[in-house]
């Protein structure tokens, strides 16, 4: 029985229908006429929302990109919940706020999960790959995963049929300053639960990753299927890697490079739809995990929006995505409704057939009209949260983001952004958070301010619990990732 059958899972006619078919002959019995879309989702890490030519930069070259936006949606007002790795990831995973499912932080106060970390994802949340593999969908997982490098927490433990990618961040290595004395191991390459590679030659993560998963998506085309691509670049290193094609190449160094072998990637995946026929059975969701941070000298860019990656400000919430699938979504069209990562689950679900789970609180909402471009449709969003790890710092309600009158930030914003008073920005005209409107509308803070307060009691802050805040998984002896005599990790006592 798939963990937590009967808990969760309320399918309808088309998901029992995918499961008794995909159980026949490896799927292959599926019929044109009840068969879901192939769900595409590509990650990429640390990467602005002007770094790309749909979002106005003309310093890469993303010729891969510019078609999807051609032929799709690019969605203007798309945000994660976090400006840093792991909680962001665990929000798309999940549909939940990085608070609701603890991951806001790791067990020693992290801002994310480090190797050899005690915490993970908690085996009991149901992730996008279980919900679509409960409907018959093959799920694979192509990039890096950083929910936990635990065993009890792996891809595989979560819904993903197959795994090939890096536990956690491409800067965590054995030869970091304090790599030897945390016990962190070389970075290692996993194929499923084994280590094959250690340490794993970063250059070739992205075309590797690509080249398997097409492999995936050819071994698969006849049954539906779930490719999740969280690409490990531009990555968290001052100077990005990517392969010998493409090294040296852009007009914007190291990170230029790795942004314009992301568009390859992007190019290769749309590519091979249209070979094996699947091009219009398929919807492809592009974007980042938070925006690019700040370094100097300067690589990324989130222009026009305030600020960097690694915090609240725009620039480290708001990223680009596009949206394809040709015949459904209208191609070169604009969303500007508020829609983010939270989302990515409950639609994908309404799209298989099956309903998301219904036995916990989660923060998403179905977007299918915004994507399919209905007339009149309308984010289903009414409040936003803005949390850097554990506090909430602002919040967003249909053009209004309100920083709050906060007297000791865990980080503050950006510059603009005083201690102890509120600061009110039309985050649709200004994205560069420069107009400060609070004094203009007093009660436009106070209703801010009053959704503020039910996140607090809802997902907690700082020190607060939040009453409908869930664990994050726990092991009691963290082990480092490295490959076993038998190549399998062992159990490192989970901990319910």
């Amino acid at each position: 029985m798939m963990r937590g059958e009967g808990r969760w899972m309320r399918m309808g006619s088309l998901g029992v229908l995918g499961v008794i078919l995909a159980g026949a002959a490896g799927g292959s019995l599926w019929a044109a006429e009840h068969r879901p879309p192939n769900v595409i989702v590509v990650s990429v890490d640390n990467l602005g929302y002007g770094d790309i030519g749909p979002f106005g930069s003309e310093l890469h070259r993303t010729p891969n990109l510019d078609r999807m936006a051609a032929e799709g949606m690019r969605l203007t007002h798309f945000y994660v919940t976090s400006g840093v790795c792991t909680p962001s990831r665990a929000s798309l995973m999940t549909g939940c706020y990085p608070r609701r499912v603890s991951l806001h932080e790791d067990h020693e106060g992290g801002r994310v999960l480090r190797p050899v970390s005690a915490t993970g994802l908690h085996p009991d949340e149901v992730t996008m790959a279980e919900v679509l593999q409960s409907a018959g969908y093959a799920t694979g997982i192509f990039g890096k995963w950083h929910l936990g490098d635990q065993s009890e927490f792996l891809p595989t433990r979560q819904g993903f049929d197959t795994f090939f990618g890096i536990p956690y961040s491409d800067d965590m290595v054995h030869t970091h300053p304090r790599g030897e004395e945390l016990g962190w191991p070389p970075l290692p390459l996993l194929r499923d639960e084994a280590v094959i590679e250690a340490p794993v030659d970063r250059n070739t993560l992205v075309r590797r990753c690509t080249e398997e998963a097409i492999a995936f998506i050819e071994a698969h085309r006849d049954r539906p299927f779930f490719v999740y691509m969280p690409h490990t670049m531009p990555g968290s290193t001052a100077a990005p890697f990517a392969s010998e094609a493409f090294r040296g190449r852009s007009a914007n160094g190291p990170y230029g490079d790795a942004v314009e072998e992301l568009d390859w990637s992007l190019g290769r995946v749309i590519e091979a739809l249209g070979r094996l026929g699947l091009d219009g059975q398929t919807l492809v969701i592009w974007t980042s995990d938070n925006g690019a941070p700040r370094r100097d000298p300067p690589q990324g860019s989130n222009a026009p929006m305030a600020g960097w990656g690694y915090s609240t400000a725009e620039g480290g919430m708001r990223v680009p995505c596009l949206a394809r699938w040709p015949g459904v979504i209208p191609a070169g069209s604009t969303c500007d409704e508020l829609a983010s990562t939270l989302d990515l689950l409950p639609t994908v679900a309404a799209l298989a057939g099956v309903e998301p789970p219904r036995d916990r609180h989660l923060d998403g909402f179905d977007i299918r009209p915004l994507l399919f471009g209905t007339e009149g449709a309308r984010s289903p969003t009414v409040a936003f949260y803005y949390y850097d790890g554990p506090q909430l710092q602002a919040v967003r309600s249909g053009p209004w983001k309100l920083y709050l009158a906060i007297d000791e930030w865990v980080r503050r914003p950006h510059p603009a952004i005083e201690p102890g008073r509120p600061a009110l920005f039309d985050v649709a005209v200004d994205p560069g958070e420069t107009a400060d409107r609070a004094s203009d509308h007093p009660q436009v803070v106070r209703m801010l301010t009053a959704l503020a307060d039910a996140a607090r009691k809802d997902l907690g802050d700082l020190d607060r619990p939040g009453a409908n805040q869930r664990p994050a998984g726990h092991v009691a002896f963290p082990r480092p990732l490295v490959a076993e005599a038998d190549g399998v990790i062992e159990r490192s006592g989970f901990e319910e």
